[in-house]
């Protein structure tokens, strides 16, 4: 139970560093550049997936020991599949909350990731990109 706790944690903190880096990009292309905000989310959603993957793979999760039983290739596939996913629904949830609810989009932004980081990407990357053969054997 403690190792869930941890990775849960892990996997958040990088979530965090993720979206940081995500949110700064679309504010980024949206404000400077004057690219529409649904736009903007999927730039700085690739972008910040590539550091939620690097330390999601190499600290959360620990999928690069023996007891992970599936390649790195694999993982980014899968990853990709999850993120492409997440992006909708984030572009998607900040367009309606914005749209229908008069809210700033930086602020739907942040209401809908929250959401989705926990509901849905931290779902799918335990259980199916980075999941493991045992969780008991998790280890620092």
């Amino acid at each position: 139970m403690l190792n869930a706790i941890l990775i849960f944690f892990k996997a958040q903190v990088s979530a965090f560093m993720g979206g940081l880096i995500d949110y700064a990009v679309m504010i980024f292309f949206t404000e400077i550049l004057y690219v529409h905000y649904t736009i903007s989310i999927a730039i700085g959603g690739i972008v910040g997936a590539v550091v939620n993957f690097t330390i999601n793979r190499n600290w959360s999760f620990y999928s690069k020991d023996k007891f992970y039983k599936h390649s790195k290739t694999e993982q980014l596939f899968k990853f990709s599949l999850v993120v492409l996913n997440s992006i909708i629904l984030k572009s998607g949830g900040t367009y309606l909350i914005s749209s229908y609810w008069g809210i700033d989009y930086k602020i739907s932004r942040i209401i809908t990731d929250l959401i989705v980081s926990i509901a849905f990407n931290y779902t799918f990357q335990m259980n199916w990109v980075f999941k493991h053969t045992n969780l008991n054997e998790y280890n620092d």
